[in-house]
């Protein structure tokens, strides 16, 4: 397993192949190759102060705080950062000195402490590459900066020595900018809604902008809105601070719509379900949803439902989650069940391991549901609350509509609230809204102790609280309360047929509901991507959340919580930088995304009937899944420039390999640019690929999760000397990464709100730090209130903070140009904070309640769901929680004959999806996964452990990824046989079975760069899972949450020799 650099080095056909990546970092290099398993190594050096810098991992996405140690200007170490509440419990207070910090440590996992060798990985890139050949051949040539950026923004015959390209000319930056005044856009924006709502008509808006039409899309269809839209900026894992720079540059500066993230590979309708919850009733409307979601307590609580999670390997849980749990157990406070087909690690210490069948995650809870339900054992006071006084009258916190009236259709379904005017019992009156316009407002309606009441539900001085199970007819119109409304859902079964539906025992379900409902406050259930990835995902996630709404545990001490972060971007009074405000000349595009992401399509010109060309998404965004697919089938429009960062759909989506014939196809898609730290399983397929700097070597607001009770901001920032080549941007000297190409192009192209005046008048945007400084300020100054502000960095402070960065050259750290970006009166406050990594308060709890609460309104039953229609089948979404059979984007069940396993991921400890294998150390702890199966499963398929298999699927029955380079990877890995898994289902773990990041020759400058063999053990099977039977091109996917999907899948193993 041992990795000898001399080796690596002459296997090489030259070391000059190597000019483009990361070598020369010689000290470092030999302490990673030199060590192995078992091999004793040097003492730990042991420094002063001056020996950390603080900041925040991005290993996996918890990014737990790090206190990395430099010496001899190179990072050797990696330790948690023990001023984190992600690293210790309790954490360190903020008020420790940073010499006293220096002597204690903070837990951290072995990804994180491996990180050195993502910083110092061999195979990172250093300068930009220009492909030499076709996509995907993995020929490349060495280019400047400038070059790129020039080619880049002006376009033209850029490829014409590569055969059947000789005379293609690709649309430049510039060309596709295509609309530039702000004052046209906005105007057009606003009539484009007119034209879409029948009040304006489409001649009228083409006579209006005859001068703009050439700059639209589709003149016919100007809801498509500018060529701009034509450009998009994609990225996988981002973080604040960066994101805003991208929507500098994208958004301000390009004009375009078409900027998504990669939520929906992640747990996408966890988030949304969430979304949907916590839509607000403000103005007259449901608006203000946040893109969030909640997870449990575990310092506090004393039973946990965790569905779908990992907490001891994944969703944040290593670092944090763990220490909490084990200190539950050792004190006797907390027990736990685990809901999940595989037993995980966490099972070891579990009450109960129900190992239900994948996708009937919301069948289990709407029988837990309706044992609750049926036997009272819910919060009935809590539930009553209709308005924001009745909840304060209870000392609550957060409310919920179970008591509203819902009117119910001819055909028996639920649809919008009842209004107090449609029976009589007010008048709509006209209100003032939060923007200054008015609007009707018309109550809502409960029944109130046998009455028929109408309410406010934001009223904070007339409580009103409703009688919970309402099914009548008032002044002629059926309605039902909520709460009627889910008891129904959850008694379309017996506690048999749940059972049935989920393959577990109907005494497993009382038993969870009675002990769920013996904790009062103090019992959640704690869900994850497990409970999201399917097609029914959205529906999953919220039948738990409204079992968590039964107990009322919302805010409360053990219960669910939400996180709470310092804002780095401003606008409380009192913090010195409003980002909003800052973006002079900025633009503001409009029309249609390529995701058709937040949008009816039946409010579109584009509306035709169903199904729809490819599906709409009225309740999600950043729907990974969909992106490269509607490229390919050019809908709603043609693309012609992707930008794509610190992501790679090809490998971590499920059915990634569709991406790949689409990529390669230069008139699907003429320009993609990727932002990488190596050549990639996607940026295999990009004509240029920019290098991106590490972790270590870059700026980020990292935020928070939710099983983070503290308010906290971790930052990351610069620790180690950058890896790549320094460039020139107005003026200045940088490193290449993301920030010097938005600048870069920002300056050949003179977009707006950068240079000299970019963020106002006497404020430059012209290096990083311009933005990343002043958002530290912010971070330092709280809330706004004096009161708030982190105390000025003292002498000694500031002394241990210059000397931590002698190692540090100009381009990375000049302690003046920082002071400056800061502003003086600023700099010794975020010294503060950049020495300890972030801000992280010490305080959790209020008494029984959580100090950082939601407290707000919670939604049990959301009217916009029914009011919106499936872009494919035309029927409405469900308004609440219940039970959906796994379906295609059409709606028809999967019958997949002859496929007799339903395989699943999962995450462990030592590997994140894409970006650890190229860590050494991670490897020998684990150099390969295995493909995980039942006992039983194993002896009706004649297969004991060690066996290899070739996995396949009705939508790959070869089981082999075509790399369209002439090149395959068979879908074959190692199984292993387990009693740890449910029968008829396999599972195997993310981050293994590379074909790219190093794993395999590539060409630079005529040169071979050889591979390294030992990132292509494993198997990554991502390739067999499931393309949706209709859409073809892309994997099955939950059209309400937007997930993509990972569970749903049903394969054959076939042995191979």
């Amino acid at each position: 397993m041992k990795v000898d650099r001399r080796g690596f080095l002459k296997s090489a056909t030259s070391v000059g192949a190597l000019a483009a990546f990361g070598l020369g970092y010689g000290p470092v290099l030999q302490k990673m190759f030199s060590g192995t398993a078992g091999t004793p190594t040097s003492p730990d050096v042991v420094v002063g102060p001056e020996g950390y810098l603080y900041s925040s991992c991005l290993q996996c996405n918890t990014g737990c705080g790090i206190k990395v140690k430099v010496v001899n200007g190179e990072a050797i170490k990696i330790e948690g950062n023990p001023y984190s509440p992600f690293n210790g419990f309790p954490h360190l207070a903020y008020a420790t000195t940073v010499a006293d910090a220096a002597k204690e440590f903070g837990a951290l996992c072995p990804k994180g402490q491996a990180g050195l060798q993502t910083a110092y990985d061999p195979y990172r890139l250093r300068k930009v590459l220009k492909r030499a050949g076709p996509r995907g051949s993995n020929k490349w040539v060495t280019i400047s900066f400038d070059q790129a950026i020039r080619e880049i923004a002006d376009g033209g015959t850029l490829f014409a020595n590569v055969p059947g390209e000789e005379s293609r000319v690709v649309p430049g930056l510039d060309e596709l900018r295509a609309l530039r005044d702000p004052a046209v856009l906005t105007a057009m924006a606003a009539d484009v809604k007119l034209v879409q709502k029948g009040t304006m008509t489409l001649d009228e808006f083409k006579t209006k902008y005859a001068a703009d039409l050439d700059k639209l899309i589709d003149s016919d269809h100007p809801d498509l809105g500018p060529k701009n839209n034509q450009i998009a900026f994609v990225w996988g894992r981002l973080k604040a601070g960066r994101r805003e720079f991208i929507d500098f540059f994208i958004k301000d500066g390009l004009g375009s719509v078409n900027y998504h993230g990669h939520t929906t590979v992640c747990q996408g309708s966890l988030y949304f379900a969430s979304k949907a919850m916590s839509d607000q009733f403000v103005d007259g409307k449901w608006q203000k949803g946040l893109k969030f979601y909640w997870q449990g307590d575990l310092a506090g609580a004393e039973f946990v439902i965790f569905v779908g999670a990992n907490p001891f390997e994944g969703n944040y849980g290593p670092t944090n989650r763990s220490l909490r749990i084990a200190d539950g157990l050792a004190s006797g406070r907390l027990k736990f069940a685990v809901v999940d087909p595989r037993m995980s690690k966490a099972v070891a210490n579990a009450w109960k391991w129900v190992p239900i069948q994948p996708g009937s995650e919301a069948a289990l809870a709407m029988g837990i549901i309706r044992w609750v339900l049926e036997n009272g054992r819910y919060d009935a006071s809590f539930l009553g609350n209709a308005n924001k006084a009745a909840a304060t009258a209870d000392r609550e916190t957060t409310w919920t509509n179970s008591s509203w009236l819902v009117k119910i259709d001819a055909t028996g379904a639920p649809g919008a609230f009842l209004k107090a005017s449609e029976v009589g019992l007010a008048t709509p009156e006209t209100r003032t809204g939060s923007d200054g316009k008015p609007y009707t407002f018309d109550p809502f309606v409960v029944v109130s102790a046998g009455t028929p009441t109408p309410f406010d539900t934001n009223d904070t001085v007339v409580p009103v609280e409703g009688d919970l199970f309402i099914d009548t007819t008032i002044a002629g119109i059926r309605v039902k309360s909520v709460l009627q409304l889910l008891l129904e859902a959850a008694s379309e079964w017996p506690l048999e047929g749940w059972a049935g539906i989920c393959g577990v025992p109907a005494e497993d379900i009382v038993a969870l509901a009675q002990e769920f409902t013996s904790h009062g406050k103090k019992a959640c259930a704690d869900i994850h991507r497990g409970a999201s990835q399917h097609t029914n995902g959205f529906y999953n996630v919220l039948s738990w959340f409204t079992l968590n709404l039964l107990v009322g545990n919302y805010d409360w001490k053990g219960g669910m919580v939400k996180a709470t972060t310092y804002g780095h971007a401003g606008g409380k009074t009192g913090q010195p930088y409003d980002f909003s405000k800052m973006r002079p000349g900025k633009l503001s595009p409009f029309g249609i995304s390529l995701i058709r992401h937040e949008m009816k399509y039946e409010e579109t010109t584009l509306f035709t009937g169903y199904p729809a060309t490819r599906p709409w998404f009225p309740f999600s965004s950043d729907i990974y899944q969909e992106i490269v697919p509607s490229i390919g089938d050019a809908y709603p429009y043609p693309m012609k420039a992707l930008f794509l960062y610190m992501g790679t759909p090809v490998y971590s989506l499920p059915a990634g390999h569709t991406n790949i014939p689409i990529l390669r196809d230069v008139t699907k898609l003429p320009l993609f640019v990727c932002v990488d730290i190596t050549v990639g399983e996607t940026s295999m397929y990009a004509d240029y690929i920019f290098p991106d700097l590490s972790y270590l070597e870059r700026w980020e607001f990292q935020g928070s999760h939710p099983n983070v009770l503290e308010k906290i901001q971790p930052i990351r920032q610069p620790v180690i000397a950058p890896v790549t080549e320094t460039v020139t941007v107005f003026g200045e000297s940088i490193p290449i990464g993301l920030e010097s190409m938005i600048l870069g192009f920002a300056e050949y192209m003179g977009l707006p709100g950068f240079g000299d005046e970019g963020l106002g008048p006497g404020l430059p945007l012209k290096r990083p730090e311009d933005v990343y400084l002043k958002m530290v300020a912010n971070v330092a100054s709280g809330d706004g209130a004096e009161t708030d502000w982190v105390p000025e960095a003292s002498d000694d402070e500031m002394d241990i903070f210059l000397r931590a960065r002698t190692h540090m050259p100009p381009e990375a750290f000049d302690s003046a140009k920082w002071e400056t970006a800061a502003d003086p009166s600023w700099w010794r406050r975020a010294v503060t904070v950049l020495n300890r990594g972030g801000r992280f308060s010490g305080t959790a709890y209020d008494g029984e309640r959580l100090k950082n609460k939601w407290n707000a309104f919670i939604g049990m039953y959301m009217e916009k769901l029914p009011a919106s229609k499936n872009s494919m089948t035309g029927a409405p979404y469900g308004g609440l929680a219940r039970y959906y059979p796994i379906q295609d984007s059409m709606g028809n069940a999967i019958i997949d004959s002859g496929y007799d396993l339903n395989v699943i991921t999962h995450r462990v400890i030592e590997h994140t999806k894409s970006r650890t294998i190229a860590n050494g150390w991670l490897r020998e702890l684990l150099p390969e996964n295995f493909i995980q199966i039942s006992r039983e499963d194993a002896d009706r398929h004649g297969l004991t452990t060690g066996d290899m298999v070739r996995a396949e699927s009705a939508s790959n029955p070869t089981g082999i990824l075509d790399l369209g380079n002439g090149e395959t990877v068979p879908m074959v890995g190692r199984v292993k046989v387990s009693q740890g898994i449910r029968p008829g289902v396999i599972a195997y773990s993310l981050g293994f079975g590379h074909w790219a990041y190093g794993s395999r020759d590539i060409e630079v400058d005529g040169l071979v760069v050889k591979g390294d063999p030992e990132r292509a053990r494993g198997v990554h099977l991502n390739s067999v899972l499931r393309t949706d039977p209709h859409l073809t091109n892309t994997t099955l996917q939950d059209l309400v949450g937007g997930s993509a999907v990972f569970y749903d899948t049903r394969v054959r193993l076939v042995k191979v020799a």
